[in-house]
C-alpha cells in the first residue's frame, strides 16, 4: 500500500488533535483512502511538554525547515498560526513542491492572495477547510458542491465565542463581562478575546468565504466590522419582546458589480433557524439560485472538530496525489484567471431595518425632538417604545425603523447624540428580517 508522508508544523492544541487522529484513526483512514498517511515529522520549538500522545522516536523535532526541506515529505500541515514564520514556511513549502494544509484564517484573509498565487503558479494544492467553520464543511460546499449555483447570499454565525456569550446573555440574563469570563473558564475564549468579541475573527472567515462564493480577490480591509462588547442585556430583552434574537453575523451578498460584506451584531427573527444555533456552535445559511436555502452547522473551533477538518483536507490532497491530479479543484473555486477584483459595498450605502435605543430625559418634547431628526434624515419609524420613569434621570427610548440608508442613520444619530436631553451614545443594531415590510 502506498505511503504518503505528512509533516506537521506546530504541536499546540489543534496540532495535537491532528496527530491524535492520524495515529488513533490510522486504520479507518487507510481503509477509506487506500493509502497510509504516515506522520513522519512533527516540528515544534517545545519538544519536552507531554501532550498525551506517544510519538515514535525521531518524529518530534524542533526544526520546521527540516520538515519542508525533506524530499520524502508529501504534505505539510501548518498549525503554527500567526502571520510571521507561518507565512514564510508555507511559501517555502510551496516553493519546494509540497502540498499544504492550513487552518490559518488570519494569514489567508490578510495575505492569502499572494499565497494562493504562489500555489497556483507552482501547481500545488493548498487546502484550508479548517480555517473557516471548524468541522463544518463550508469550504468544500462552496468550492465543489455548489459549483453550479450563483450564490445570492451567505449569512452566518462564524465565531463560537461570541455565540456562547450572546446565548448566555439571552438565556440566563448574564452581563457581557460575566458571560465572557465563563467562556474563558470553559476554554471557548482566549485570555485576550479581542479578535473574537470585536468581530475580527469573523471578518477573517467572511473574507475567505466571499472569495469562494463570488470569485473575488480576498478583501479583508473593506469589510465593515463591529463586535458585541456594547450589547447589553436590556437590548437582548427588547429584542425578545419584538420577536428577535441578537447574533453576531457575517453577511455576504451579491450586489451585481459589488459584494456586500459586513460583520456586526444583528437582530434576526426568533423563528429563523440561525436564532436557534446556540452555545459555541457555528452555522451558515446559503442561498443559491439552484438549491435555494441551505444550512450548514457544526462546532467551529476546538481541538478535535478542527482536526477533523484538517484530516479531510489531507485525504483530499492524498487522493489527488494518488491519481497524479494535484490542482484538480481550483484553490479558490474559480480558475485563477477568473478571480477578479470586486469592490465591497461601502457600509454607508447599505439599506436595512434598524433598532435604536436612546437614553434620554423623561420630559415632554424629547420624543418629538428625536423623531423629528430621524424624519429630517428620511428615516421612517415602524414602532416606538418608551419606558416610564422609575427614578429621576434618563429612561430608554427604543425605536424600530422601516428600511433606511446607513449614511442617513449615522448622520441622524450623530445629531441626536449632541442633544442636551440625550445622556449616552445611541445604540444601533441592524435587523435582517425578510418578512418585515419595507
Amino acid at each position: 500500500m502506498k505511503e504518503i508522508n505528512i509533516g506537521l508544523l506546530g504541536f499546540g492544541i489543534v496540532g495535537t488533535g491532528v496527530a491524535k487522529l492520524l495515529i488513533d484513526n490510522r486504520e479507518v483512514i487507510r481503509s477509506r483512502l487506500g493509502a497510509d498517511l504516515n506522520l513522519k515529522y512533527v516540528a515544534d520549538i517545545d519538544t519536552e511538554t507531554d501532550r498525551g500522545i506517544s510519538l515514535d522516536d525521531g518524529v518530534l523535532i524542533p526544526d520546521a525547515h527540516k520538515v519542508i526541506d525533506d524530499p520524502d515529505i508529501d504534505i505539510v500541515v501548518e498549525m503554527i498560526g500567526g502571520q510571521g514564520i507561518a507565512k514564510d514556511l508555507i511559501l517555502k513549502a510551496i516553493q519546494n513542491g509540497k502540498q499544504v494544509v492550513t487552518a490559518n484564517k488570519a494569514l489567508l484573509a490578510s495575505q492569502g492572495n499572494e499565497i494562493f498565487r504562489a500555489a497556483a503558479e507552482k501547481g500545488t494544492d493548498l487546502a484550508f477547510e479548517a480555517s473557516t467553520g471548524g468541522c463544518m464543511p463550508i469550504i468544500k460546499t462552496l468550492r465543489e458542491a455548489l459549483v453550479g449555483n450563483h450564490i445570492a447570499s451567505m449569512i452566518g454565525i462564524l465565531n463560537g465565542t461570541c455565540n456562547y456569550i450572546l446565548s448566555k446573555i439571552t438565556d440566563e440574563g448574564m452581563t457581557f463581562e460575566t458571560a465572557l469570563a465563563e467562556a474563558q473558564a470553559n476554554g471557548f475564549a482566549e485570555a485576550d478575546p479581542t479578535l473574537d468579541v470585536e468581530g475580527f475573527d469573523t471578518a477573517h472567515k467572511l473574507a475567505i468565504l466571499n472569495t469562494l462564493a463570488y470569485g473575488m480577490e480576498i478583501n479583508l480591509k473593506d469589510i465593515y466590522i463591529e463586535g458585541i462588547s456594547r450589547i447589553k442585556p436590556m437590548d437582548i430583552e427588547f429584542a425578545g419582546q419584538f420577536g428577535y434574537k441578537i447574533k453576531l453575523l457575517a453577511i455576504g451578498k451579491d450586489r451585481g458589480d459589488m459584494v456586500e460584506a459586513r460583520v456586526h451584531p444583528t437582530m434576526i427573527p426568533s423563528e429563523n433557524i440561525l436564532s436557534n444555533v446556540n452555545a459555541n456552535l457555528n452555522a451558515v445559511a446559503i442561498f443559491g439560485d439552484a438549491v435555494g436555502d441551505m444550512l450548514l452547522s457544526g462546532y467551529g473551533a476546538g481541538r478535535m472538530p478542527t482536526a477533523s477538518a484538517v484530516i479531510s483536507d489531507l485525504t483530499d490532497i492524498a487522493r489527488n496525489l494518488l491519481t497524479g491530479r494535484a490542482g484538480r479543484v481550483p484553490l479558490l473555486g474559480c480558475q485563477p484567471g477568473n478571480i477578479r477584483k470586486i469592490p465591497v459595498m461601502p457600509v454607508d450605502d447599505i439599506s436595512t431595518h434598524y433598532y435604536f435605543r436612546f437614553s434620554a430625559a423623561d420630559r415632554p418634547g424629547v420624543l418629538s425632538k428625536i423623531s423629528g431628526i430621524l424624519g429630517e434624515n428620511e428615516i421612517s419609524l415602524k414602532s416606538v417604545h418608551q419606558k416610564g420613569r422609575k427614578t429621576s434621570g434618563a429612561v430608554p427610548i427604543v425605536m424600530l425603523t422601516h428600511i433606511a440608508r446607513e449614511a442617513d442613520v449615522k448622520k441622524a444619530l450623530d445629531e441626536i447624540e449632541r442633544l442636551e436631553v440625550v445622556s449616552d451614545k445611541p445604540v444601533l443594531i441592524r435587523i435582517e428580517d425578510e418578512n418585515q415590510e419595507d
